[in-house]
């Protein structure tokens, strides 16, 4: 699919990038990637998401030329990070976008492995194992022979970066630390990346304590090795903007001894419940399935309109069947 992709974006004068509705480090680095890369061709480029970019991204540079308003009169669409109609609601919801993606040419580039049709409309996908879209954003780039400034290579560290938690998740291989050398040598800098998140990533006292209290509302089942804790609409309202609250508490949950999983799951006005989970083996990809979710095994979400008791009860029941499925694989 690289030639094809590659042709495509060739014949193209004006491509739109597209992140889902819950735009993170790896969608926006790889879109400001594609950016830099593809206005070296001679492209004009938008940067598209129907979400404003929240401040705790703000350490990337160029997040603010990314735009709310979809732009028709492109001639190629390139999403970036998803493979699901489910994370794209409020794309194919705005007037004229769904007639757009049904009618011209469109590339998915995502390194989350899903079962085919996922999406609702014909594209082209460039899909691998990998642990963040940027990988294959590079390996698109070098085979096709494209320039890779580097700015450019900085928005592929920052998305490399991000989504492997700084090279530290389980999904990291040979691969990602040869293409991180690669952006090294191209002049990318961790260290500017990193000074410029940690001064963006302190948090106002209110945020601290906003934290304790989340910890202290974290729910235990199966023996300890389900951890949920439930983040209701005046809070997401009060907190998003300055940090994410499922963010906040994840990675805690995590490190609790016995747990194997944990889940943040947000519940909104319209009846919309998320939940974004992280786990410590690979069953998380599994568990979000069960909800008609995804993502890869350590780290992936799911969007459903249930009653929130509910979705505890088949949570728990769906960690259950993922946990005695992986247990009885490794015996």
């Amino acid at each position: 699919m690289f030639e094809q992709s590659k042709t495509l974006i060739e014949e193209a004068k004006k491509i739109i990038i597209i992140q889902a509705e819950n735009p993170d480090g790896d969608s926006l680095g790889s879109s400001l990637a594609l950016e830099e890369i593809l206005s070296d061709l001679g492209k004009e480029v938008v940067l598209y998401c129907p979400v404003d970019i929240p401040k705790y991204m703000h350490y990337i540079n160029g997040w603010d030329r990314v735009v709310s308003d979809f732009d028709p009169k492109a001639d190629l669409a390139i999403i970036v990070d998803t493979t699901a109609d489910v994370l794209l609601t409020k794309v194919l919801e705005t007037p004229g976008v769904r007639h757009y993606l049904e009618s011209h040419p469109v590339i998915v580039i995502d390194h989350h492995i899903q079962s085919e049709g996922s999406l609702s409309f014909e594209h082209t996908i460039l899909e691998r194992e990998a642990v963040a879209t940027s990988e294959i954003i590079y390996e698109l780039a070098e085979k096709s022979g494209w320039a890779m400034t580097h700015q450019a290579a900085e928005n592929m560290m920052v998305a490399i970066m991000s989504d492997s938690l700084g090279l530290t998740t389980q999904n990291v291989t040979a691969d990602t630390y040869l293409t991180v050398s690669k952006l090294a040598a191209l002049g990318a800098k961790q260290s500017d990346i990193e000074g410029r998140r940690r001064e963006y990533m302190k948090k106002a006292p209110e945020i601290l304590a906003y934290k304790g209290r989340l910890i202290e509302r974290i729910e235990y089942f199966l023996d300890g090795k389900l951890a949920v804790v439930h983040i209701p609409w005046n809070e997401i309202q009060e907190f998003s903007d300055q940090y994410n609250p499922s963010v906040l508490v994840l990675d805690e949950m995590r490190l609790v001894t016995g747990v194997e999983i944990g889940v943040a799951i947000k519940t909104y006005p319209d009846g919309k419940l998320t939940g974004k989970l992280r786990a410590n083996i690979p069953i998380a990809e599994k568990v979000a399935g069960f909800f008609g979710g995804g993502g890869h095994v350590y780290a992936s979400g799911f969007r459903v309109y249930e009653d929130y008791d509910k979705i505890i009860s088949e949570l728990v029941t769906a960690t259950d069947k993922a946990l005695t499925d992986y247990e009885s694989s490794i015996s």
